[in-house]
């Protein structure tokens, strides 16, 4: 029996009324909406288990920018509460992990993932092309504010913190004209009611995983990570494998402006039969929207990893270092919200107060 399968003693057998699994989660409302899923589907697969509220530091810090904080803040507390084995499995919005692998852990599920699209919410009902020349927009990504920036629409960027609830209000009283957020963080807690525009990605690429949980555990709970396998969906796992290494492969962290959506197609072979394959398109911009560049391929699904390889080989080559290296080194107050910081879209100090 693995460390997993026990709790108070060697004989405690997890999963079970008397002895849950204890799944790790940030007391925001999204975060716990998030692992209440997980929680619920192991359930539904006769595994008993519970949420654990773990405080994070960048749910005490509300003002400072992420950066500042440190990327990978808002996953850092729970994978310590993981590895002291305080909880067996630790729920977290994949974006927000760490692009290099931590061997200690093993991402077991990636549950089927909700539509990554970005969201415009605005005044008076306002789709983006509606917005007028100085309009105020907040946003918490370098990523959003460069795409935005590069539509040419005239449009005051302003940089954004706080839940998704906050975020609203600031359209609502009218301190700015809209906020872009992530769709999904929206779904999750019932507010798509708000949205007045899902963004395509052809106005605005995702974060890479974007929409997407991941569910991790010790490595070495094989029987858990066994358990945990029955949530995953191969079409979501591939897909967030391909955007993953292109990121990986662009050497940006989780701070520079790129973008990325893969998505399993369907096409026709040589012989006119339908097959499927993994679209995946991406972009690396300036962060004051002066140049963005876009690039896509199409590949087998079972190719993830090197279609992500040689999509970011393809966007060096057309000047992405170029373009990443004048983002490090920009002292912009807007490079230092990274796309981690929409996290603190889901980021409540209190469990009990309403946000994303």
């Amino acid at each position: 029996m693995t460390g997993a399968m026990v709790h108070e003693n060697e004989t405690t057998v997890r999963g079970t009324v008397d002895s849950p699994w204890r799944i790790g989660t940030r007391g925001s409302l999204l975060a716990l909406t998030q692992a209440g899923h997980v929680r619920d589907a192991l359930i539904a697969n006769g595994q008993q288990a519970e949420l654990v509220i773990v405080k994070t530091a960048g749910d005490r810090n509300a003002t400072d920018p992420v950066q500042k904080i440190g990327v990978g803040v808002f996953t850092a507390a729970l994978r310590e509460e993981l590895a002291a084995g305080t909880v067996d499995i630790a729920v977290h919005s994949y974006k927000d992990l760490p692009t290099a692998q931590d061997p200690l852990f093993d991402i077991a599920a990636i549950p089927g993932r909700q539509d990554p699209r970005d969201a415009l919410v605005a005044r008076d009902g306002l789709v983006l092309g509606e917005l007028p020349a100085g309009a105020k927009v907040g946003t918490s990504a370098p990523r959003r504010s460069a795409q935005l920036k590069a539509l040419g629409l005239g449009i005051e960027i302003v940089p954004l913190r706080g839940n998704l609830d906050t975020r609203i209000s600031k359209v609502v009283n009218g301190e700015l004209d809209a906020v872009v957020v992530a769709r999904a963080g929206l779904a999750r807690i019932d507010r798509l009611d708000a949205v007045t525009e899902s963004l395509e990605p052809v106005q605005m690429l995702p974060a890479p995983a974007q929409g997407a949980l991941a569910v991790e555990c010790r490595s070495a709970d094989t029987e858990l990570v066994t358990i945990l396998s029955a949530l995953d969906d191969p079409g979501t796992r591939a897909a967030i494998t391909a955007e993953r290494m292109l990121l990986a492969e662009l050497e940006a962290g989780c701070t520079a402006p790129i973008g990325a959506l893969a998505e399993v197609v369907e096409s026709l072979d040589d012989d006119g039969r339908v097959v499927e394959e993994l679209s995946l398109r991406a972009c690396a911009a300036a962060i004051d929207g002066s140049d963005v560049i876009r690039a896509s391929v199409v590949g087998p699904v079972a190719d993830a990893e090197e279609l992500g390889r040689a999509l970011a080989r393809e966007l060096l080559e057309l000047g992405a270092r170029e373009l990443l290296s004048v983002t490090e080194g920009s002292n912009n107050e807007e490079s230092n919200n990274v796309e981690s910081a929409e996290l603190t879209d889901d980021s409540n100090p209190s469990p009990m107060e309403n946000q994303r």
